[in-house]
């Protein structure tokens, strides 16, 4: 028997976790989502559709729609995770190849890094914000919010050093203050504006349906897109499950619940905006910044980097640690592809990402949710429908084994034997970039049978690979 830690395509982070580490409940998830959920940039999401025409309940009705759709993925490919305890980049390995998987896991590790990039960026406007109301020469200094940017993600790197557990402990803790210091602040403004009515009374200013539409497709798309990025390598955090049901609730309770009261929050907040200064601020730091309350602001930013600091370690540097390490998981640890992660995040220029809602809804959201849309409806068909949830989980450590996809034609990749004859295809790389031809054996036949089946059936698998996979990418939204 061929012992998979000699391989190059194993390393203990990507290892299947065992049983006796599998301790993640329902509480763990749900806080995960709350911690992911209660930061800035859901704040600025909900505000930017309040900016853009929509009124608070079309606003906060788009909201909950993307985040109830983008849970059913997040849902189905969580499943193999905690089923065999593998990352994003291993379960990858399946549909795309041992090799190929490098592609869709950069694609996200990319994605990843220009959103660790905002994160960062935000996080260290608030230390600027906070350090200014503490110590009024700040302001003077022409260097501080570049010296708070890479202080915040210095931060962010010494957590991820220390590994997966001080993330589930920082999730845990910071779930419930963050929510509590959200309501306390959604109290607190609307005091100030005189109460919902003023707040919640500004209107659509879209007049007829074709204009509402016209905003609310690409919006959704926008909100679908918000958690594209963690529907994909959701295995990261699904492989720690004590359970299938441990998982789904805790998601399900969480995701959609957290997303929409804390975008009510940002909504209401910056409907009140518009009562109190006469225009929409949407972003948090600048409004906390207006008020002459030092201890409201400083209490309400140093939430708002709690939450930042949880979302950018959870959301946006475990996956891309994983996905560099999968290309050379000898030599690139967990550790070291965070490293990789945060030094990619600081040259993506994230402030230019942030310049108005318009380039961060419609340029950043729904761009990357038309790429990964695909690769997500790729992962699921293939899982649920191909394969009918069975994996050979050996084998995606191993070379030239069931997933091995070689003999590079164009942008096809071709099997060279294993889970599917030999000149048999990927049935993987119909993600904008090739055709599909041939189908996996489902069940993991020996060769013999599977080249039987592939001489048999050769050419009849065209049709039905392409029609599920795009029938799948379709569901998904993509842009």
């Amino acid at each position: 028997m061929i012992d998979i830690r000699q391989s190059s395509l194993y390393n203990e982070d990507l290892a299947p976790v065992p049983q006796s580490r599998r301790d993640w409940g329902v509480y763990n998830y749900a806080s995960l989502w709350v911690g992911m959920s209660v930061c800035i940039p859901t704040y600025m999401l909900a505000s930017g559709l309040i900016a853009g025409g929509m009124n608070w309940r079309q606003a906060i009705g788009t909201i909950l729609l993307g985040n109830l759709i983008v849970l059913v993925p997040m849902l189905l490919n969580a499943h193999a995770g905690t089923k065999y305890g593998i990352p994003f980049p291993v379960l990858v390995r399946a549909p795309f190849g041992v090799l190929g998987s490098n592609v869709p896991a950069c694609l996200r590790a990319l994605v990843a890094c220009g959103w660790f990039g905002i994160q960062t960026w935000i996080g260290g406007q608030a230390i600027h914000a906070m350090l200014r109301i503490a110590w009024p020469t700040w302001s003077h200094f022409a260097a501080g919010p570049a010296v708070c940017f890479l202080f915040f993600w210095l931060l962010n790197m010494a957590v991820i050093w220390r590994g997966i557990e001080t993330i589930k402990f920082l999730e845990g803790i910071g779930a419930p203050f963050m929510l509590a210091v959200g309501v306390l602040l959604l109290w607190w403004v609307t005091r100030k504006a005189g109460g919902f009515g003023p707040v919640l009374s500004a209107p659509s200013r879209f007049h007829d349906n074709a204009g509402f539409f016209r905003f609310f497709v690409p919006a959704l798309t926008g909100m679908v897109g918000f958690w594209a990025t963690v529907a994909l390598n959701i295995p990261d955090f699904s492989r720690y499950a004590r359970s299938q049901k441990a998982q789904v609730l805790g998601q399900a309770l969480g995701l959609p619940t957290a997303m929409t009261l804390y975008s009510f929050i940002g909504v209401a907040v910056t409907s009140a905006s518009v009562v109190l200064f006469g225009e929409a601020i949407w972003d948090p730091v600048v409004l906390l910044g207006r008020f002459n309350q030092p201890v409201v602001a400083l209490v309400a930013l140093i939430a708002l980097l709690l939450a930042t600091l949880n979302t950018n370690v959870a959301a946006n540097v475990v996956s891309p640690s994983n996905d560099f390490s999968n290309l050379n998981p000898r030599r690139i640890s967990f550790r070291t592809g965070g490293l990789i992660t945060g030094c990619l995040g600081l040259v993506m220029m994230p402030w230019k990402l942030l310049g108005d809602y318009s380039a961060y809804i419609f340029g950043w959201l729904v761009g990357y949710s038309g790429l990964l849309g695909p690769i997500a409806g790729v992962m699921i068909v293939d899982y649920f429908v191909v394969r009918r949830r069975e994996l050979v989980v050996e084998d995606l450590y191993l070379r030239h084994r069931s997933y091995e996809y070689s003999r590079a034609a164009g942008f096809g990749m071709w099997d060279r034997g294993g889970a599917a004859g030999p000149g048999d295809p990927c049935p993987a790389m119909v993600v904008r970039l090739c055709l599909v031809r041939g189908i996996s054996n489902r069940r993991g036949a020996p060769l013999s049978a599977a080249a039987e089946r592939a001489r048999r059936r050769w050419g009849r698998p065209v049709g039905t690979n392409v029609a599920r996979y795009a029938a799948c990418d379709t569901m998904y939204l993509r842009g």
